[in-house]
């Protein structure tokens, strides 16, 4: 499949309009858990970080929502611009977030395979099965 294949597919395959608005009962609700998995990270993030000293990942360089000022989209394209820029930008926080708490307790690469992609922040650790790396970066 060529990239970008799914860019705004939907706008090229109108007769599939009415499926298409059968999922909405589907995608409207995960706001919630969203909602939910957003506070919670928060609290974890500004409480722990500071505890352990580590910096604060700065909110707004990982969440954009700004596509709904666009005047040549319809209301229901802003209302769901809104809803992706939230969604995957919070996934992206989150990540963000994430990466730097396994760097602090746990900065040990994963065993080498062809399945698993890593982060790109593995790079840094030590590597799987190497205790003599793992002292040299870690013991004092």
């Amino acid at each position: 499949m060529k990239k970008g294949f799914f860019i705004m597919k939907y706008l090229k395959t109108p007769e599939r309009t009415r499926i298409r608005q059968l999922t909405i009962p589907v995608i409207i609700p995960m706001i919630i858990p969203l909602v939910l998995f957003d506070v919670f990270l928060e609290i974890y993030h500004q409480i722990c970080f500071r505890v352990y000293r580590i910096p604060i990942v700065k909110r707004g360089m990982y969440i954009k929502v700004d596509r709904y000022k666009l005047v040549y989209l319809s209301f229901w394209q802003k209302v769901f611009c809104v809803y992706c820029g939230y969604a995957n930008g919070l996934m992206h926080y989150a990540t963000a977030i994430v990466a730097k708490t396994e760097e602090y307790w746990c900065g040990i690469q994963h065993k080498s395979s062809t399945t698993f992609k890593a982060p790109t922040h593995h790079k840094k650790f030590a590597k799987y099965n190497s205790k003599e790396e793992f002292c040299k970066k870690y013991k004092s």
